[in-house]
């Protein structure tokens, strides 16, 4: 014996009835209609929905063995804390974070070694060119910002990232419309048809980069990616000579909220991306689930660019490898208050040439 199953409209959630006239279940409240085996379908859908499974293996780096560190110290800076790695020749130098003093802390001990390395390609004065070229066009920032003396400091900084891998099993489901309009003699018509659409499949990740260094700001680090993990190599201490590391001090558990978000919305936008033919098209619901997913730890190297202007810092990076460079820039108040009086003026020039133009038409 068949036992009655409630179901409920997935247009706005109310209780649907059969409708002998229509021999469809219909919504009382919004008046949609849905075929019997579509709502069975769809309620066996939603209820077998599965949810996110997104675990690590986050056994990333290994220990330094006897000797490795030698002649490697860190330095630490008495204004933000900030650690960084360098060696046991590299003189008093200035926090890359805060352009403050550091001072010698000791030996380097008791830290994970990294899995790997991508060295430097470009050198300081690729970096000093690119931020010429960053200020070029851009016809609002203060005149005096462009002084080349007005940098800092510029320094080469090896950057904890950790990299994700995984392969990932995800199911998508969206609402879906399609719409047809038509007229007669008295009204006009617009029909709404409701679609639910799935998407299911498997999606490869690797080395997902996480930065490693909470004085890093993360989106300042997205902003000159990729780098090419191609050109990784097995960590050795003698890259970093001339150059600085920063120790990391985000483990790879704490980066796991943030490489889940960028793994899922890749999935996501990669399952939407295959969804055509529709007049909008919304997630209602998604799982990913991972496999054999692993953190593995990195040095990408960064060159750190910092400049102040009215006691404000501002910081550049540029990626030390492809030379990609991002940072925010200064605006000029008061370029910017005569390119918008010129551009008022400018627009109601316009509207009194169009107002005299209908004038005399």
């Amino acid at each position: 014996m068949d036992v009655m199953q409630n179901y409920k409209c997935p247009c706005c959630g109310g209780a649907v009835e059969f409708s002998a006239d229509a021999q469809k279940l219909k919504c009382p409240y919004c008046d949609s209609e849905f075929e019997v085996d579509a709502l069975k379908s769809y309620d066996a859908e939603v209820s077998n929905q599965q949810e996110d499974d997104m675990n690590w293996n986050t056994d990333a780096g290994e220990s330094w063995q006897p000797g490795e560190e030698e002649g490697l110290r860190v330095y630490v800076c008495s204004s933000c804390g900030g650690e960084i790695v360098g060696d046991e020749n590299m003189a008093a130098t200035l926090c890359p974070f805060c352009d403050n003093s550091v001072v010698l802390k000791g030996q380097l001990a008791g830290d994970l070694k990294p899995d790997l390395v991508i060295p430097f390609k470009l050198d300081k004065k690729a970096a000093k060119e690119a931020l010429i070229n960053h200020y070029k066009g851009k016809k609002l920032l203060p005149k005096v910002f462009k002084d080349e003396n007005h940098l800092d400091e510029i320094k080469g900084i090896y950057v904890p990232f950790w990299l994700f891998d995984t392969d990932t099993d995800a199911n998508v489901r969206y609402r879906a419309t399609r719409t047809r309009a038509w007229s007669d003699s008295k009204f006009n018509y617009i029909e709404t048809s409701y679609f639910a659409v799935t998407r299911g499949g498997t999606v490869g990740f690797e080395n997902v980069p996480v930065d490693g260094s909470s004085k890093m700001a993360d989106d300042l680090m997205e902003s000159i990616e990729p780098f090419n993990i191609a050109e990784g190599v097995d960590f050795k201490t003698a890259y970093l000579a001339g150059y600085l590391a920063d120790k990391y001090d985000v483990s790879s558990e704490e980066s796991i909220k943030r490489a889940n978000e960028r793994i899922k919305k890749s999935t996501e936008d990669a399952m939407a991306s295959t969804v055509h033919g529709y007049a909008t098209v919304v997630p209602e619901h998604s799982s990913v689930r991972f496999n054999n997913g692993r953190a593995r730890y990195a040095l990408y190297p960064v060159w750190i660019l910092n400049t102040t202007w009215k006691d404000k810092k501002y910081t550049f990076a540029m990626n030390g490898q492809t030379g990609k460079f991002a940072g925010d820039l200064p605006c000029d108040k008061g370029l910017f208050k005569k390119w918008l009086f010129s551009l008022t003026g400018a627009i109601a020039a316009g509207c009194f040439a169009l107002s005299y133009l209908i004038w005399l038409l």
